[in-house]
């Protein structure tokens, strides 16, 4: 994978009022928990560490914003579904996320990261939901292929396109942070969604 686009972390957003300028696009990362957010978003740039990888999922808390080539910005969005928390921060949590897609006018695309090995949960039929009424385009990343075998590949791609109710299972995408593949067809997507012409 020859693209090496520049990362650096830029802050980490409780409210509204601490979002960067909506100046340039953005673009989000949501999931579960324990999906594979930040292994997704280390493979993707190729570095080790620039998200960092939980043995205790739920551990992003608030919108984590990153800097690509001074260009767009990629949101690490708070995992949902992991049941260690309070119900009151689940409940703050919630706020935010639904906040920030009905009110981020610069949100160009929302990835929306599954576990490949397992039909989507009720909360991601949730966000799903909450996309579609909202009208923020998304698109699926299907976590963890390596671990699905490539038989298979057609059965759970069809249990996820059933599961979320979506039109055509072109909307779905498996990817191996392990094994680095889907990475390039994920780097087209966003490029087609950045290439499109953002009016600030």
């Amino acid at each position: 994978m020859a693209k090496q686009p520049q990362i650096t972390f830029m802050l980490s957003a409780a409210r509204k009022e601490q979002y960067p300028t909506p100046d340039r696009p953005e673009i989000a990362l949501v999931g579960r928990s324990n999906v594979g957010k930040s292994s997704f978003i280390n493979a993707l740039f190729q570095r080790k560490n620039i998200a960092r990888t939980s043995s205790k999922p739920g551990k992003t808390q608030q919108l984590n914003y990153f800097d690509i080539d001074e260009r767009w910005y990629l949101v690490d969005m708070p995992g949902y579904g992991y049941a260690k928390i309070s119900k009151a921060e689940r409940a703050r949590w919630g706020r935010q996320l639904t906040a920030y897609l009905k009110e981020r006018e610069n949100l160009m695309l929302t990835l929306v990261l599954v576990d490949f090995r397992h039909a989507p949960s009720a909360q991601d039929v949730a966000m799903i939901e909450q996309l579609n009424r909202n009208e923020v385009p998304y698109f699926i990343i299907a976590t963890k292929a390596d671990k699905v075998k490539s038989n298979q590949w057609a059965a759970h791609t069809q249990q996820i396109k059933k599961t979320l109710d979506l039109i055509s299972t072109d909307q779905i995408l498996p990817v191996s942070a392990v094994k680095k593949s889907g990475l390039d067809e994920a780097w087209e997507i966003i490029e087609a969604v950045l290439d499109e012409e953002f009016i600030e």
